[in-house]
Formats: C-alpha cells, sequence, structure tokens
C-alpha cells in the first residue's frame, strides 16, 4: 500500500485518513497535518496514528517517504514509454536491412500471382486480419478475413482454388493454437501462407512460406497480450501499397 511492500493492518479512521490522501495525493506533500486532518474529518492524533503504521515517526517524515513514491512511479512511466518508442524505432530501422527486405520483396511477388488473399488472427491480431483485408482489397485485390479460424478448417479445398489463394496468418508470438490448428489443415493443399509475427523461432515461421517477423517484446498485463501491433499493420500496409506500385508499372 502505497510505498509500503505490505498491506498495514487499518481502521476505520486510518481509512477515512487514507481516502483523504489518495484523493489529492499530490497535494499531500504541501498540506500541513491539520488540513489533512480537517480534509478527512479526523484529527491530528488520528493523522500521526495513521502515519506510525507506514513506519514513520510523524506527518513531514511520511510526507517525504510519499514524494518519493510518487517520483518513482512518474520515473517508471517514462521509461516504459521510452522503451516502447525506441522498440519502433528500432523495428523501423530493422526494415531497412537486406534480410528483412528479402523477405518483404519474396512476399509481394507472391501476393502477385494470387487472386484471394485470406487473412486470418485471433485476438488483437484478428482485428488487425479486418483491418488488412479491408486495406488489401481497397487497393489491389480481392481480400477476405475468417472471423473464427477454429470453425473454418480447409478439408475440401480443389487444387485449382488453392494455388490462386494466399493466406496471411497474423499471431504476435507465432504460437497461437487456432491459427496453428488452421495452418495444418493446409498440408495436402497448394495454397501460399506469409506469417506475420514477432518471432522468428516460432511455429507459425516454420509452417509458413514466407515468414515476416518484427522482434517486438510481448507485453502482457495478468493475462491479456497488449503487445503493439504497429509493426503488423506497418507490414500490412507496406505489403499492400507495394504490391499495387509494382502491378501498376506491369
Amino acid at each position: 500500500m502505497l510505498f509500503l511492500d505490505y498491506q498495514p493492518d487499518l481502521n476505520e479512521t486510518d481509512i477515512e485518513v487514507y481516502k483523504a490522501i489518495i484523493s489529492e495525493v499530490n497535494a499531500v506533500a504541501s498540506m500541513s497535518i491539520r488540513e489533512l486532518a480537517e480534509k478527512s474529518h479526523t484529527s491530528t492524533a488520528s493523522v500521526l496514528r495513521f502515519c506510525k503504521k507506514f513506519r514513520c515517526t510523524g506527518f513531514s517524515e511520511f510526507k517525504i517517504y510519499l514524494s518519493a513514491y510518487l517520483e518513482s512511479l512518474k520515473e517508471e512511466k517514462e521509461v516504459k514509454t521510452l522503451d516502447f518508442e525506441s522498440e519502433l524505432l528500432n523495428f523501423l530501422a530493422r526494415t531497412q536491412d537486406k534480410f528483412f527486405e528479402d523477405k518483404f520483396d519474396e512476399a509481394v511477388h507472391l501476393l502477385m500471382e494470387k487472386e484471394l488473399i485470406i487473412f486470418i488472427g485471433v485476438g488483437s491480431s484478428n482485428v488487425v486480419a479486418e483491418y488488412g483485408s479491408l486495406y488489401f482489397s481497397s487497393l489491389f485485390n480481392m481480400a477476405i478475413r475468417i472471423e473464427d479460424p477454429s470453425n473454418y478448417p480447409i478439408n475440401y479445398l480443389s487444387t485449382e482454388l488453392a494455388k490462386k489463394m494466399c493466406i496471411v496468418a497474423l499471431s504476435v508470438s507465432g504460437e497461437t493454437t487456432e491459427i496453428i490448428q488452421y495452418l495444418n489443415h493446409l498440408n495436402l493443399s497448394e495454397s501460399s501462407v506469409i506469417g506475420i509475427t514477432s518471432s522468428s523461432n516460432s511455429t507459425l515461421s516454420k509452417l509458413a512460406d514466407i515468414s515476416i517477423t518484427y522482434n517486438i517484446s510481448l507485453e502482457k498485463i495478468n493475462e491479456a497480450d497488449i503487445t503493439t501491433q504497429i509493426p503488423a499493420m506497418y507490414i500490412i500496409e507496406k505489403l499492400a501499397k507495394t504490391v499495387r506500385n509494382r502491378m501498376e508499372t506491369q
């Protein structure tokens, strides 16, 4: 709680003091003990007892610890923001590498040969898949999204149709179960697969004919994957625009 690494035993009066502090946490440093007592509808003695439960001899010491705690939170937030921006800048720099450009060029040539593009993804990647299908359809060719890959296995696909298709599989980790199972149904077909993922060592990268990886750190809050999808969207947009430009110059 606050700058403590444990939950102190607070009574009802302490809770009132705590609520008053939280409601104006950034202003507490400039408050007097009497002002906090009035704001919390308690007494100065109650505020002092509260401070002692936070291992402080008095209100002045409590304010010092609280200010240091708030500053540490601010610094942590700034570091995370810088890390996020640095990762995106590093990704953009890697798009100029020969290895990335070669893989990208292979994907462009493959897409130019196809008549139907199918996008698949799960979770936030499903949203990107929908965006990709709309973007591709607007620029150069018919594209659709499979909303629920687990319910659309390709068991009966003619060789002629399969050869005209390209599946663009999106998965940040490259290990999404539904995507892997869907692609396994293509083992005996003639369909081509482009994988867009963060990991070059993932199952998706191994199953795809062409894998374009962006190497961004995975980020989770509890069990929710909140890894940025900006690199995947960048790749999709650049692929579509490049294919469109090359087809126009043919």
